[in-house]
């Protein structure tokens, strides 16, 4: 039978939506609501080959959510809600309670809620998502996918900190890891376009929130984001990595306090802390090239991590048969992809310099020993999959 499903992304201020029919995987539509909270926010969609563009004030979720199902009911992409069979949420933090997709309930929202103190950034406006669809399809079954189930596979080993055990069996403090439908998706990608080479599969997943997996035989070892998505690379805003004894430091000697400190590590540090220019890697990019030092040592930082994670997970891997870029830096930015795999060319990894340039799929050389490509991420893909299988 065929159903449609809609896979939800929400943001701080954002609400990204991809209409499915399933079990076909037909992409029906697909748009956003950017700037939510702002009078001059902008809906988008797109279905067929026709593209509609709004800009308006919308005040709060609840009102990006009315437009979504405006949108698709005016345009007759459904003709009635009905048809919409079911609704997945991308959840960041599902702790150690969920390990896999779950239809949601009063307390699958109430331990959603809980583990906002982990992801303190994210679950309460994907939470948000979730009761603002509950308003206007409150007989559609809604589902949660976690960004932390595709990395439930990490061993103890990997995931436990150095700090007494007794906190681990307290407060479940370890590393999670995070952006699993991503990762999910490109394990998956991999098995397809490179059946005999997909056992060591390193995928990096860099966009204003960035983290790198290692999945071994289609499962993840390890995982650069840690207890919370702050940890691990430099990213657009959040620091990734750095010595824990820097923040008591901070609080010392700048005066801050524990709220403070999550907003300069969460929003002022990463690439707009180091280049004090911007966040987003395009501009960093931009000024370095026309003589910016601290932007140029902004980008230098930012592959030198990357070139380290992926290091340590050839290291754990015990070699590496594919490397994979994807998101937004991942997806578009050829000279970051060339800078970063610059340091393993002892491996024998090699860019092929013009398929590198136009992003193709595959963009190492006839030569390397390595496969590296350049695969587009789709999380919402992977979301509905998950509502199909439950609903």
């Amino acid at each position: 039978m065929v159903s449609k499903i809609l896979a939800i992304n929400s943001g701080s201020s954002s609400l990204k939506f991809k209409l499915f029919e399933m079990p076909e995987e037909n992409l029906i539509a697909r748009g956003q609501v950017d700037r939510i909270g702002f009078s001059n926010a902008i809906f988008d969609i797109a279905f067929g080959d026709q593209k509609k563009h709004q800009e308006l004030n919308v005040s709060d979720h609840n009102q990006a959510v009315q437009l979504v199902i405006n949108g698709l009911v005016d345009n007759k992409i459904v003709q009635d809600l009905d048809e919409i069979k079911g609704v997945g949420h991308r959840i960041s933090n599902g702790g150690e309670k969920y390990e896999k997709s779950v239809i949601v309930n009063d307390d699958v929202e109430k331990t959603i809620d809980k583990l906002s103190a982990l992801s303190p950034l994210h679950n309460p406006v994907n939470l948000l998502g979730i009761k603002a669809f509950d308003k206007l399809l409150p007989q559609t079954p809604q589902v949660a996918v976690f960004d932390t189930a595709f990395n439930s596979t990490i061993p103890p080993e990997n995931g436990l900190y150095a700090i007494p055990y007794e906190y681990y069996k307290k407060y479940g403090i370890k590393r999670f890891g995070f952006h699993g439908p991503s990762h999910l998706y490109i394990s998956e990608r991999v098995q397809d376009l490179f059946p005999n080479a997909d056992s060591k599969v390193i995928s990096c997943h860099l966009g204003n929130g960035a983290s790198i997996s290692a999945i071994k035989d289609g499962k993840t070892i390890d995982n650069s984001m840690g207890f919370t998505p702050l940890a691990g690379l430099i990213m657009g805003t959040r620091s990734g990595d750095l010595d824990p004894q820097i923040i008591p430091f901070l609080q010392e000697n700048e005066g801050l306090d524990a709220e403070d400190i999550k907003d300069l590590l969460n929003k002022k540090s990463g690439l707009l802390g180091i280049s004090g220019v911007s966040s987003d890697v395009r501009d960093v990019e931009k000024a370095a090239k026309e003589g910016n030092k601290r932007a140029e040592l902004a980008i230098k930082a930012y592959v030198h991590r990357i070139q380290m994670v992926i290091g340590s997970y050839i290291a754990e891997l015990d070699g590496v048969d594919t490397i994979v870029f994807t998101a937004g830096v991942g997806e578009h930015d050829a000279n970051i992809r060339k800078a970063v795999i610059e340091n393993f060319h002892y491996l024998g990894a090699e860019i092929d310099d013009g398929r590198n340039s136009t992003s193709e799929i595959v963009i190492s050389s006839d030569d390397s020993k390595v496969n590296i490509a350049v695969i587009p991420t789709d999380e919402e893909i992977v979301i509905a999959r998950d509502v199909f299988r439950l609903v």
